[in-house]
């Protein structure tokens, strides 16, 4: 019996080392990849700096390590155990970026650093903690900002629905707009151009990393935090087709320096509380759609043991 118990004694210490050794491993490993792409997180620094539309993607990193932090329990219960094959993940990571260098596409070499953590993890921490920091991993993809081809394509259409949408708005309620491409001509022959930076990029850019991390915290069905996260764009878009709708108000009513203080100031402080607003909202009538559904069931399940009990 002693014999046993100093077995698994030594096992276990066995074990707890090369754990350590692991880790030792990784973070020798993260340090090194950090410093290889020291320029590339500088660029993408400065991209965080300079264009409003991506400013939210230097609060990934943060959340993603504030996640990590919440699931650290999970991960000391984790099994490390080397996975060789997601070399080809590290592989294909370096393949990005060298095509990135080649081409001259920022891109390619941002997305590479992600695709390279993801490969670290996946080969020296193994499958187990790789799959437990999965949507962590998927979620640094948010800090980097779109490419150009895929930019052009979102935001022209977002400057499209943002100005039909406040017509569209404005006419519902009586006032008398008219739409010319981009430019919404008001009464008094005042006019709002609907440049590119209103279109609502960084709301939505912004509303999606808020309602990703919302979605990976509480506790709900993937169904719900699925369709939360895919909601972020219909509420984005309509939060600023209103904030576009109020400033037109302000334009007629007001003053044109009233209404882009407006826009600029104080609407782009309060449009995010009021999405988070909505996404709360959301969470709630999702609750109350699956209790519904659950009493229903029970009813059922209830009523057939009911049933069964008369037959006997």
């Amino acid at each position: 019996m002693q014999k046993k118990d100093n077995l698994t004694i030594s096992n276990k210490g066995i074990k707890q080392d090369s754990s350590i050794v692991l880790w030792i491993i990784f973070f020798a490993l993260t340090a090194v990849t950090l410093w290889a792409y020291w320029p590339v997180m500088m660029d993408l620094i400065d991209e965080w700096q300079s264009n409003d539309d991506y400013s939210a993607g230097q609060l990934v990193p943060i959340t993603a390590l504030f996640l990590i932090l919440k699931e650290r329990r999970k991960l000391k219960e984790s099994t490390l155990s080397p996975f060789w094959p997601g070399i080809v993940l590290l592989f294909l990571a370096q393949a990005a970026r060298l095509y990135g260098l080649l081409f001259m596409f920022e891109s390619a070499e941002r997305y590479s650093l992600v695709l390279m953590i993801a490969g670290l993890i996946l080969t020296v921490a193994g499958l187990d903690v790789f799959k437990r920091t999965f949507w962590i991993i998927m979620f640094l993809f948010l800090m980097v900002p779109f490419p150009g081809q895929i930019h052009n394509l979102i935001s022209g259409p977002l400057q499209r629905i943002a100005t039909s949408g406040s017509v569209f708005l404005l006419e519902a309620f009586g006032a008398n707009v008219s739409q010319q491409g981009n430019v919404v001509s008001l009464n008094r022959g005042t006019t709002m151009a609907v440049e590119e930076a209103c279109s609502g990029l960084r709301m939505l850019t912004a509303f999606i990393i808020v309602t990703y991390f919302v979605a990976y915290v509480v506790k709900r069905s993937r169904f719900q935090k699925a369709f939360l996260v895919c909601s972020s764009v219909p509420i984005a878009v309509m939060c600023n087709i209103i904030r576009l709708c109020i400033t037109a108000v302000l334009f007629m009513l007001v003053s044109s320096q009233a209404a882009e203080k407006f826009f600029h100031d104080f609407a782009g402080i309060t449009m995010m509380p009021a999405a988070v607003i909505l996404i709360f909202g959301e969470l709630w009538i999702l609750k109350l759609l699956t209790t519904t559904e659950s009493t229903k069931e029970e009813i059922i399940i209830s009523s057939k043991s009911l049933t069964s009990n008369n037959k006997k």
